[in-house]
Order: C-alpha cells, then sequence, then structure tokens
C-alpha cells in the first residue's frame, strides 16, 4: 500500500509562522455552483443592461452566463460630447447622446470603439474612443 500523500493535496508553500495560504484559496476553489436552470434571455433592444454576448458588467456575475465580466473603467466624455451607438460602426443605429463631462463607464475597447454604459444605469451602447478624456 502506498503512503505517500497524494501531490495535489501536498502544500506548495510552507511559511514559518504565517497561516497555511492553502486554506483561503482553496475553499474558493472547492466550493460547489450548480446549474438551476436556463440563464435569462436578455432584452437586446432595451440598451439598459450592460450585457453582450461575450461580456457583462461585474455586477451581473452569477446572473447571466457568459465568457467574461468586466469591471467598469470611469470615463469622461469630451468637449465636443459623443453619440451612443448600437454597434462600433458610423452607420450604426443611433440610441442616444452623450453630453460633455458626463461619465462612460468603458467595459470593453477595440478597433477604436468602446463599449459600456452612460452613467450607472443609463443607456449601453458603443461610441468612438476618440470621444473620451484621455
Amino acid at each position: 500500500m502506498n503512503t505517500a500523500p497524494d501531490a495535489s493535496k501536498r502544500r506548495a508553500f510552507l511559511f514559518a509562522g504565517k497561516p497555511d495560504v492553502t486554506d483561503l484559496i482553496l475553499p474558493s476553489l472547492t466550493t460547489s455552483h450548480s446549474l438551476k436552470g436556463p440563464a435569462p434571455k436578455v432584452d437586446s433592444h432595451a440598451h439598459t443592461r450592460a450585457v453582450r454576448g461575450d461580456v457583462a458588467h461585474i455586477r451581473y456575475a452569477g446572473q447571466v452566463f457568459v465568457s467574461h465580466y468586466a469591471v467598469p473603467m470611469p470615463k469622461t466624455v469630451g468637449a465636443a460630447g459623443a453619440t451612443l451607438r448600437t454597434a462600433g460602426r458610423e452607420d450604426a443605429e443611433v440610441i442616444g447622446t452623450l453630453a460633455a463631462g458626463e461619465t462612460f463607464n468603458l467595459l470593453d475597447q477595440a478597433g477604436g470603439w468602446g463599449w459600456g454604459q452612460q452613467g450607472e444605469d443609463g443607456l449601453v451602447g458603443y461610441l468612438p474612443l476618440t470621444a473620451l478624456e484621455p
């Protein structure tokens, strides 16, 4: 009979006089989650929930299933203001405007466009990154 400890249960680090970091990490890794049914459908025409097919605002973690949850980066809209659109293109439908100095919570950026939410609970959409102050 093999009495050697299982390699997966051995401590990676042992610090003299310090708490075992494994005790701090493992409970969160061993927590069980179960599926309780289908994820709720998100109304894509509401433009007020920061949820996309691949990313969502961190506040929706545990409510909707996406591959990434983002912590918003508050940005300030520049002096010219900004037009909020349904997609990251100039020909996309306009869903609103943001005034100069207004807060835009940036959640994702790609191709010169930012996706996020107007303030804490305003409209959700895309605007050119050039419309935001550095």
